[in-house]
């Protein structure tokens, strides 16, 4: 070889196996952070389903809370509503009949017939 420098011999000066570089280390050494890169697709995926499963079991804790509290809150308005009806006097419950059995019902059905009639004239004009 011809050249500036002194010149290389072509073997090892040692003639070991220990002096050559495994061709795997340098691959490693030329292609820093690959691996990183490639699981970036990976994590967000990851991140992404773990997300979606804290959503989905804080929507399955609210589901359960407003269950138990319809299973508290409808007997208790049927238990109130019961509870008032049996309180319900026979004063009270006399001049509700009274009401609907005299006048109250006359009266409704007058204003249901002056509404149609009203209605039947805005038709013919």
């Amino acid at each position: 070889m011809a050249g500036p420098g002194p010149e290389i011999p072509d073997q090892d000066p040692c003639n070991c196996k220990t002096c050559i570089v495994n061709p795997a280390i340098t691959d490693a050494v030329t292609q820093a952070n690959v691996k990183v890169v490639a699981e970036a697709p990976a994590m967000a995926m990851g991140s992404l389903y773990q997300a979606q499963s804290h959503s989905l079991s804080i929507l399955f804790e609210n589901a359960v809370q407003q269950q138990s509290q319809s299973a508290v809150q409808l007997p208790t308005s049927t238990n109130v509503g019961t509870m008032q009806l049996y309180t319900l006097g026979p004063a009270s419950a006399g001049a509700a009949a009274t009401e609907i059995g005299s006048n109250g019902v006359i009266a409704v059905l007058a204003d249901v017939i002056a509404i149609a009639e009203t209605i039947g004239k805005k038709k013919q004009s």
